[in-house]
């Protein structure tokens, strides 16, 4: 018999064995169950806390971090909700360890009770030994996932801190870059402010001007770099740069236009408006290159880049903010030079080609002149041919004429011999007695004699 006391009445009563143990299971169960119960709900609050304060800081580190973090802050997420699982299930699979175990140490109770004392008392054994396991199993479990509550707590603070550590750079590198280029304006703003309009198209140019003039003796000693006075073809550039090597042969040749304006100017030039003259003023001057130096548009972002080539429009123009003058002369001038034997050599070939052009020049103006002269000869001698020719003709003709003649001479002397004196009188009485009388005169003087 066991006596127990009621701790509210504080009467003694006496149970018998079989009711101890079964008041005794029944505290011990009541215990252990609340027991476990409670831990399990600090464990849960604890861990929901802790989930919701992790999850409340990824979602804030989220919206600022880099595009860089976001695979690694996916990754913690997918393992805190990994390790929730997993704490879910350990409970859950302890739960149903002890609610099995319980069940079978109750079946193993009632079955003791119905056999005696010692039988009771093993199965009371087995059962401190059974809240021992349960609590073993409980702690292992909880253990494991504050090993996993701890790890993800380390991660996250690892990946916060580069996180910090990233936009702290940024923000460094940005505010310096933004800094140097708001002083860059104001100091341009306030330049401009205390110019003209004349004055700061003359500023530029001079700038350009000294800036050349300081390296001039070093890096470009056989250049010419002077104003572009010449507007006889209605227009003109503002400076021209033209550099040789030593042979005299050019290297680069580049036509300069300097724009400016004042921020008080009230119609706004831009850049493209003045592309088409200076082409124009590129190639009436014979240069290669055509470079704009501009400090209009200064809020773009085209051009506040770098270097701009405009070669869909006009070939080779280049727009440069006045900090690249000397890089952009430099550049052009380094890469002509890499073609400057090429060039060198096509001098020479001219050259050459210049001499047999001469020759053949002369070759054709003696051929020329030869064709001439024996076309001119060639015409008088055909000409000669053909007053031969009717020479010949009219000699024919006079021959034939004088054949002719001949003939009717011969015919005339013909007949002249067919004349006597007795034909000529025959018909006629006074010539016959003429004759007769004459000759009787001669036959008289001939006896005479």
């Amino acid at each position: 018999m066991h006596e127990i006391i009621c701790p509210h009445c504080k009467k003694a009563f006496k149970v018998d064995e079989a009711g101890y143990a079964d008041i005794l299971k029944q505290v011990r169960n009541s215990e252990f169950d609340h027991e476990l119960h409670e831990r399990l709900e600090l464990a849960e609050k604890d861990k929901f806390k802790e989930v919701e304060l992790a999850k409340s800081n990824v979602r804030n580190e989220m919206q600022e971090v880099a595009a860089t973090k976001d695979a690694e802050i996916k990754e913690l997420k997918a393992k805190l909700d990994a390790g929730e699982v997993a704490r879910k299930l350990a409970v859950t699979e302890a739960l149903r360890a002890v609610e099995k175990e319980r069940d079978m140490l109750a079946n193993e109770l009632e079955k003791a009770k119905q056999d005696n004392q010692a039988a009771s008392k093993l199965a009371e054994a087995k059962i401190s030994a059974n809240e021992t396991a349960q609590k073993l199993a409980i702690a292992e479990a909880l253990s494991k996932v504050e090993k996993e509550r701890d790890e993800l707590k380390s991660n996250l603070k690892q990946v916060e801190l580069e996180k910090q550590l990233a936009e702290k750079s940024l923000k460094d590198k940005y505010e310096t870059q933004i800094k140097d280029r708001d002083d860059a304006i104001e100091r341009l703003r306030d330049m401009k402010a205390r110019l003209s309009t004349k004055m700061i198209g003359e500023t530029l140019e001079q700038h350009c001007e000294t800036e050349f003039n300081r390296i001039r003796a070093t890096a470009f000693p056989n250049a010419y770099f002077e104003k572009d006075n010449d507007a006889s073809t209605g227009s003109k550039g503002d400076f021209i740069f033209r550099d040789t090597d030593n042979a005299g042969t050019e290297i680069v040749s580049i036509m300069f236009e300097m724009k400016n304006e004042s921020d008080t100017t009230a119609t706004k030039k831009k850049n493209e408006d003045f592309f088409k003259e200076l082409d124009k003023d590129r190639v009436e001057k014979g240069c290669e290159y055509a470079i704009l130096v501009s400090l209009l548009e200064p809020d773009s972002e085209l051009y506040n880049s770098g270097i701009v080539d405009v070669f869909h429009r006009y070939p080779k123009m280049y727009v440069i903010r006045p900090q690249f003058f000397i890089p952009m002369i430099t550049l052009l001038r380094n890469a002509a030079m890499k073609s400057l034997e090429y060039k060198t050599e096509l001098a020479l070939v001219k050259s050459q080609s210049i001499d047999i052009t001469n020759f053949e020049n002369d070759l054709d103006q003696f051929k020329t002149a030869f064709a001439k002269n024996y076309d001119l000869a060639s015409r008088k001698f055909q000409k000669a041919i053909d007053e031969i020719d009717k020479s010949i003709e009219h000699l024919q003709k006079t021959k034939d004429a004088l054949l002719g003649t001949d003939r009717n001479l011969r015919l005339a002397n013909d007949k002249a011999q067919d004349v006597t004196i007795k034909k000529l009188t025959r018909k006629n009485p006074t010539m016959a007695a003429k004759f007769q009388e004459l000759e009787h005169k001669g036959s008289s003087g001939t006896e005479e004699n």
